[in-house]
């Protein structure tokens, strides 16, 4: 998988995370904050291999194709 960096947190710290990314199979990969809290997870069905990360809403303008 390539992965082309789209925007890291410019208001985050330390380093620019979370982190967006766009993959050369036409999908994103997020950086985020482990979601961890027991009753947000209880919320969902998050099968095995998969994880659940937190972004703030100020990356959502970078969800654009580069």
């Amino acid at each position: 998988m390539k992965l082309t960096l789209v925007a890291g947190d410019p208001n985050s710290y330390p380093e620019n995370s979370p982190t967006l990314y766009k993959t050369d199979r036409g999908s994103w990969v997020v950086q985020g904050w482990v979601v961890t809290d027991p009753e947000a997870l209880s919320h969902l069905n998050t099968p095995e291999g998969e994880a659940v990360v937190e972004i703030p809403d100020r990356m959502i303008p970078f969800f654009t194709n580069p």
